[in-house]
């Protein structure tokens, strides 16, 4: 089975000619070895041949090459990144940055591909995450339900703001403050508590 899509295992598979041969014949082995299973990004590539001890000027030559015949392709790993984690875990735009910047992907072509994340787009995102996970939380008081929605937005990118209108529209919609309560102020308090920062992938 070959490695998840931008992953890279914390070795390549070694074999005997990785020990041979002149260095830039070694970087080009691990190089396509890794890229079998999956698109790597030139960085991710640069870590692992510096890890296998592939001197630098080796590694440069080869990575130059794999860029110049596209087999190393930045910004379309960062399209293709976007596309699947974005469709695939709901993320917002500030989290899919942050993942591609962790990766090495320069952060103009990261924010470029993530420009087609717009924010009506962001915001179905969101309320579809929050009606997914509110099926499950018709026990609980608006308050606790309030705050395990934007704590689950915020991981995933989602600014506060956007967040909070977002979960107060769905609760509203599921009728959770059936108490009589004020549908209003409340989700907001809780923002305060929370911080985006550090629950970002």
């Amino acid at each position: 089975m070959g490695a998840s899509p931008g992953e890279l295992p914390d070795e390549a598979p070694g074999f005997p000619e990785d020990d041979m041969g002149d260095p830039e014949s070694v970087a080009r082995n691990l190089c396509l070895r890794a890229l079998t299973g999956a698109p790597k990004t030139r960085q991710q590539l640069a870590d692992l041949l510096e890890k296998r001890g592939v001197p630098d000027a080796a590694a440069e030559t080869v990575l130059d090459r794999f860029g110049e015949v596209g087999l190393i392709d930045d910004a379309a790993f960062a399209r293709a990144w976007v596309s699947s984690r974005q469709s695939g875990r709901g993320l917002a735009r500030r989290a899919l940055q942050a993942e591609l910047r962790a990766k090495g992907v320069d952060p103009d072509v990261a924010a470029e591909a993530v420009d087609v994340v717009d924010d009506d787009v962001e915001r179905e995102s969101a309320r579809r995450l929050v009606d997914r996970r509110l099926r499950g939380m018709s026990r609980l008081d608006r308050a606790t339900a309030t705050r395990r929605l934007i704590g689950m937005l915020a991981r995933k990118g989602y600014g506060g703001g956007l967040a909070a209108a977002v979960v107060r529209e769905a609760l509203d919609s599921a009728a959770l403050d059936a108490d009589g309560g004020d549908a209003d102020g409340g989700d907001d308090d809780l923002l305060d508590s929370i911080d985006e920062d550090a629950l970002l992938p």
